[in-house]
């Protein structure tokens, strides 16, 4: 309804991946798995019905979502232009820790929403979908035992680390700008490798410290599936991340990270997170596609890890 233009958040980000790879004849519409909406039943796996129902208060998601015009909007439209969509994008999240058991590696075009906890919302983030993903494969799926997130997102990922203070099962790996949002102390507790950095970093430093650290962390605890969170916020000139990456630094970090799972055989699930300017979509899209010119998604891939066949998640 044009709220989105309120936002910094390029809300049409995802189906513009969607349409970047299809033109280049990546995938079709019969290799995408669509993504079903998270049900209350699903979602209170991780939230308590208290905070799920504060949801029903369009003041409480006009915060949530930082567009405050949405206060004034009956929350029946907020369910149903707001919520339902991010919704949405957890089923995703959830489906694709399942298929990234199955195949090796799943990527929901969507989904990171890594601010939020069983309990509190906040940055764009209303559900806790890496949260959800994880408890799911480990109530529901055999051999899950443990689970690392890598978190490259330009902010700390405040929300899962909440939830998994207190679990050991769960290995978290945050690489952030240290001066913005959230600056959540109580919640970098749960940081097993955290790596802060300055303003203006740049391409050199930041792939080192990430294929030190990501190394590092996959060395120390083998875990049975990686959660990848790869927002796209440390491009150079996002207005809120404060970063200075290149799209072609982009573009290496998440092969830094495939290529660490694909030598271990350890199946991964990669979600897009933030990105706060146009061209993100355009990077993501061309950063998969260079994952499968790497071999590092694909059949090849799959067959080279004794994995099944592989899937691309999409919300359209």
């Amino acid at each position: 309804m044009g709220l989105e233009k309120l936002h910094p958040f390029d809300a049409g980000k995802w189906g513009k991946v969607i349409r970047f790879l299809k033109e280049e004849q990546f995938i079709t519409d019969e290799i995408i798995v669509l993504a079903r909406e998270a049900s209350e039943a699903d979602l209170l796996v991780v939230h308590t019905a208290r905070y799920l129902n504060r949801l029903k208060w369009s003041l409480v998601v006009a915060t949530i979502t930082e567009i405050p015009p949405v206060l004034f909007l009956p929350n029946f439209l907020v369910q149903r232009k707001v919520l339902k969509p991010l919704r949405t994008q957890t089923g995703g999240t959830i489906m694709a820790g399942k298929l990234a058991m199955d195949r090796g590696w799943a990527i929901n075009v969507g989904g990171g929403f890594h601010h939020c906890s069983s309990d509190k919302g906040g940055g764009f983030c209303a559900y806790a979908d890496i949260t959800l993903a994880i408890k799911f494969l480990f109530e529901r799926v055999e051999g899950v035992a443990r689970a690392t997130i890598i978190d490259l997102d330009a902010h700390q990922g405040n929300g899962h680390e909440r939830d998994f203070l207190e679990d050991r099962r769960v290995y978290i790996m945050d690489v952030y700008n240290r001066h913005i949002y959230p600056g959540d102390g109580y919640a970098k507790r749960a940081i097993k490798r955290k790596v802060e950095l300055e303003w203006g970093t740049e391409d050199m430093e930041y792939l080192q410290k990430v294929e030190l650290h990501s190394e590092g962390a996959l060395n120390e605890i083998r875990p049975d599936i990686i959660i990848y969170n790869a927002g796209t916020d440390i491009l150079d000139g996002d207005p809120l991340g404060g970063l200075a990456i290149s799209p072609q630094g982009i573009i290496k970090r998440d092969e830094i990270i495939f290529r660490a799972a694909r030598r271990r055989g350890i199946p991964i699930l990669m979600v897009t997170s933030g990105g706060y300017q146009k061209k993100t979509a355009r990077i993501i899209a061309d950063s998969i596609l260079n994952l499968h010119r790497q071999g590092l998604i694909g059949e090849e891939a799959v067959e080279d890890t004794s994995l099944c066949r592989p899937a691309l998640l999409s919300r359209l």
